[in-house]
């Protein structure tokens, strides 16, 4: 079966070193599934366009001619090259190897994809991983990305492919400190007595929405002195007694486990958010993509999952 692009100028070439191997115009004919009409004039039109005989043709043979030994020689050359790029090109499909390019949210890349990353690479040796943190919704194709790892409660229809890979969410909390000198809120009403640290991003809106998970949102405009587009930076001031948090409970469970910081209304949490991995398509998928995305859902999505258990 013919496929597209088997045809054009170095359909051409090819059809002429057929006929310069074989020794006739019908066995290249055979050999490509072509007429022996349909590879004299492939043959014809080339030396038409080059202005030389490329063969001199006899009733009982063909010959190359001078010009025709040269620019064979030189077709083997091209032809070799455009194989040797298609088989790159295809093996992108089945092997891993190359450069990928991922883009995650800072904070979540620091608690799930760091610890993991070295596994990664040593599974894939042949894979060169740029890696870069952005707490933005990202622009794959203006940034060149392969692939990138975001959170959000809804997507933008940014024309990318998002695979949910799991679900998240935002706890809130302070140090014991801080609510043994203040107290501790009995209802999220009583929240706007308190010293609030804000977490702002793209993802995130300024005004805190409550759940108990029924389904019901509380929204609630916070107040306090500090806001940040990083969860990091705000787990310090909160761990220092600066004041209570909303904050993604991945960025503070470790802290929440050692007693550095403690839960606050517990039965209260954020809306859940998607976490989603983001790619360019979904057609002709390379193999350092997939590979990548098996891993997230092989290592990231079940610690994910298990982290907001913690917190159910």
């Amino acid at each position: 079966m013919r496929k597209k692009l088997d045809t054009g100028l170095l359909h051409a070439m090819q059809a002429f070193l057929r006929v310069v191997d074989s020794g006739s115009f019908s066995a290249a004919g055979h050999q490509m599934g072509l007429t022996t009409a349909q590879i004299s004039r492939l043959v014809s039109d080339l030396e038409e366009r080059l202005g030389i005989k490329l063969l001199q043709r006899t009733t009982r043979q063909r010959a190359l001619t001078e010009a025709g030994q040269a620019y064979a020689e030189r077709c083997r050359e091209v032809i070799a090259l455009v194989q040797d790029a298609e088989a790159d090109a295809s093996g992108a499909t089945i092997r891993p190897r190359g450069r990928l390019r991922v883009q995650c949210m800072a904070s979540f890349g620091q608690h799930y994809v760091a610890p993991a990353l070295a596994g990664f690479c040593a599974s894939h040796p042949e894979l060169v991983v740029e890696y870069s943190a952005s707490q933005y919704e990202p622009d794959l194709l203006a940034r060149g990305a392969d692939v990138s790892l975001y959170l959000a409660e809804t997507l933008q229809n940014s024309g990318t492919v998002a695979r949910r890979i799991g679900t998240t969410f935002a706890v809130l909390c302070a140090s014991p400190a801080y609510l043994a000198l203040h107290g501790e809120p009995g209802n999220p009403e009583q929240l706007h007595g308190y010293d609030c640290i804000r977490l702002v991003n793209p993802s995130i809106t300024t005004e805190w929405r409550l759940t108990t998970g029924d389904g019901r949102v509380t929204p609630l405009e916070p107040k306090g002195q500090v806001i940040a587009d990083t969860p990091e930076l705000l787990v310090e001031v909160a761990m220092r007694g600066g004041g209570l948090a909303l904050l993604p409970l991945f960025s503070v469970i470790d802290q929440i486990r050692a007693g550095q910081l403690k839960r606050v209304l517990p039965q209260w949490r954020s809306p859940d958010i998607g976490v989603y991995a983001l790619y360019p398509t979904r057609h002709f998928m390379d193999a350092k993509t997939r590979a990548w995305l098996e891993w997230v859902d092989a290592v990231v999505a079940p610690r994910v999952q298990a982290d907001a258990a913690y917190f159910l």
